[in-house]
Formats: structure tokens, sequence, C-alpha cells
């Protein structure tokens, strides 16, 4: 972990559990800062449900396994990571922790997980690509198939492999609840800020104010090829409009434009997974944005099963809701190849930068490898459905829009 002091240290002792970075988070950022991570789309419905997804699914674990023989590895496009769960992209992370698109990405480096990085960030890419080698680009696509290209380009000189690209914000959604808690872009000075952040000196001195004497006022850095706007300019919000005209034809003129792994998150339809496999996608991460675009869109959990029929050999992951390693392993039991966590590692940085983090992958890490032993497995490809009773077993999840799960639980599971 490095060099930690004294009081961080008396500070992640207390922390138990992915849970637990929240509360912590909340004690330490201002209040339109916290709500912009914890907060959704209008009634939060899906943000609730990706959570209660997982209520669905009971475990049926077997027993006098020998277990002693446990790994947790997992392979995606070629590369081994130590665990198959990674770091979602989070907008303007620099904002909440220092650095924190940089201590977000190194702390996944050094665990050897994957981590994405969010494209809207507030460090330039090629600092973060340095940084942590292997940290995987995620694109808002721009308004202009030019400014696609260039930054297209840019993303591959600055050394990135893997490009994910956001598939599911055509317009933004009416998150009504940043402003209930005071939170815009642009970012608008106020009073309510001002005493949000005086109340609150350990971000104030620690994360703000730092910022600004070492980096200056903080910029969208990776909007397009070149530096985009600064978070408190109307321009902001200029510069990531006009994206309802983009479709799959620009998809496929981005495959043909890059040559590494490409992967689209935001699909939850199995005819977008269909068509994503037809255009040459590398991978597929069933998203709903962790409830923050679409409110009543389907809980990635749900939508699973039948993104993996229509996706054939694509690798599936998906995020939304992942907080515990039973989590972790529910989703690889339905067939997920890997799952990201995004506001629970945003929570940690906040509360705990670098440490916060580290300690955050370690916990789930814990839960991950104690839970394989309890359900008597060594290996991930060892799940399957097999290991999984439905809540409810008048509501198995259709692996097709017309067909049900008829051979129910046991089924083999691909695992490339």
């Amino acid at each position: 972990m490095g060099h930690v002091g004294k009081g961080t240290l008396k500070r992640l002792e207390k922390i138990l559990s992915l849970h637990d970075f929240e509360v912590a988070a909340k004690r330490r950022l201002p209040r339109p800062l916290f709500g912009y991570i914890a907060g959704a789309a209008e009634d939060n419905r899906s943000l609730d449900a990706n959570r209660a997804a997982f209520n669905d699914y009971q475990f049926l674990p077997r027993a006098l396994v020998d277990v002693s023989r446990r790994s947790q590895h997992t392979v995606l496009f070629g590369k081994c990571y130590t665990s198959p769960f990674g770091i979602a992209p989070v907008g303007i992370s620099a904002l909440s922790a220092y650095q924190g698109d940089l201590i977000l990405a190194q702390a996944a480096h050094d665990a050897n997980i994957p981590a994405i990085m969010s494209g809207s960030s507030l460090m330039p890419m090629e600092q973060i690509a340095e940084a942590a080698p292997g940290t995987w680009f995620q694109a808002y696509l721009p308004a202009d198939q030019g400014r696609i290209d260039c930054l297209v380009d840019r993303i591959a000189r600055a050394g990135f492999e893997t490009l994910v690209i956001t598939c599911d914000i055509p317009v933004w959604a009416n998150r009504e609840n940043n402003i209930r808690a005071g939170f815009a872009t642009p970012l608008r000075p106020s009073l309510r800020l001002a005493w949000d952040g005086l109340i609150r000196p350990r971000w104030l001195l620690g994360t703000f104010a730092r910022t600004l004497l070492t980096s200056g006022m903080p910029h969208f850095e990776n909007s397009f090829a070149t530096r985009g706007a600064p978070i408190v300019s109307s321009t902001a919000i200029r510069d990531t409009t006009g994206r309802d005209h983009l479709n799959w034809e620009n998809i496929a003129r981005i495959r043909r434009r890059w040559s590494g792994p490409l992967v689209l998150k935001g699909i939850l339809h199995p005819e977008d997974a269909e068509r994503a496999r037809g255009l040459g996608a590398d991978g597929i991460i069933v998203s709903n944005h962790g409830g923050r675009q679409l409110d009543g869109a389907a809980a990635p959990l749900r939508a699973l099963p039948r993104i993996l029929d229509a996706a054939g050999e694509l690798p599936v992951m998906m995020d939304g809701g992942i907080r515990r390693g039973t989590d972790v392993l529910k989703a690889m039991a339905l067939g997920a190849k890997a799952v990201f966590a995004g506001r629970p590692f945003m929570y940690a940085a906040a509360a705990e930068g670098g440490a916060g983090i580290e300690r955050g992958i370690q916990l789930l890490r814990d839960e991950v490898d104690r839970n394989m032993a309890l359900l008597g497995i060594n290996r991930l490809s060892e799940l399957d459905e097999s290991f999984l009773l439905p809540t409810h077993p008048d509501e198995r999840p259709a692996r097709h829009p017309s067909a049900w799960l008829d051979t129910w639980p046991a089924r083999e599971r691909r695992r490339a």
C-alpha cells in the first residue's frame, strides 16, 4: 500500500466492505459532488433495480470439495488478470479525488485488474496511458465523424490498446437529482458550494485547492483530439451535445480505423449484440449506465442471459450494482466474462485516495476468493447456472425474447 499515514490506516481498518466507502465519501465530499456520483436519472428506478437484481438468485453450493487450489484469474483480449472485476469509467473523478483518474488507473494496474478511463475525465489521457499501461479508454463520440476520427487517432497515439465506446448517450438524461444536490455542468460557483467546501477542509485543501495549485482550473481534457472546455465554461455542455444522429455506421468506421480490441458499452438489447458482433466488435459491456440514462432500463444482470445468446463467441462483460464478491460470482455464473464497478471505487478514491482504492480492490478480491471456497470451486470456469436457484422460479430470465430457460439449471458455459 506504500506510505500511508496513521490516520488513513486507522480509518481504513474500519472499512470492512465496499458499502462502507460510500458512508466515508459522503462525510468527505461536498454535497453536490457526492450527489453527482450517487445520483441517477429521474426516479432512480434503474439504479435501484441494478442492486435488486442480485436478489433474484440464491446459491446452491457444492459440499466436501477440495478447494485448496483456488484461482480467480480471468483472461480478456489475451491478457490474464488476477481477478474477474475491474474499475468502470467515472466522469470528472479528479474533482472528487486528487488526480482521481490517475490513482484509479494506477491502483488497477498495480493490482492487475482492468480499469477504464472515462472520456469525461479531467486529466489528459496521455498522462494516464504512460503511468498505467494497459488501461482501457472509454470514449463519448463527438457529434461529427471528422472529430471522431481525430479522437480515435489520438487515443491510439496515446498508447491505449482497448477502446470502449459508450453507446447509450444520444442525448443527456434528465438528471434532476444532480440539480437537487446542487451539481450542474458547467460547474457554477455558489454560496452553497463554497459553504459545502469550507465545512469539508480535507476535500477543500487536499483535492480542490491542491488541484488548482498544481494544474490550474480543470478542463474536460479528452472529449476531442484537442483540449476541451474548462469545467466552469458554458461550452462544456455544448461540446457534449448533438450526438442524436450517430448510428451503427459510425461504429463500423471506427472498427475500420481502430486496430485494437473494440468494446461496445451500454448494450441491453440482444439485436444490438448481434449487430455489434456483425460489425466486428471484440467485446460487449452490458450496462444501463449505472441508471444514469434511461430510467426504467433493465438491470444488466437481468439482460445478461439474452445478450449472451446473441453475442456468440464475443466476451460479454457487465456493470451495474456490483458491491460484493457474491455479486461478481452470480454474474459469472450467468455467463459474464468479467464485471466492472464504478461508484464504490470512486467513493474509495474520494474517501482515502489511492490507499482507499487498494483497500477496496483487496476487499472485493478477498470476498471472491472466500466465496469461491464456500461455493466449492477452484476455477471460475467451473461456475454455471447449476450453482444458482432463482428466488422466484416463475420469473426465469429469457435467453432470447421468445425463449425461456427450458433447461434450467444445468447448462454448459463457454469459458474461452
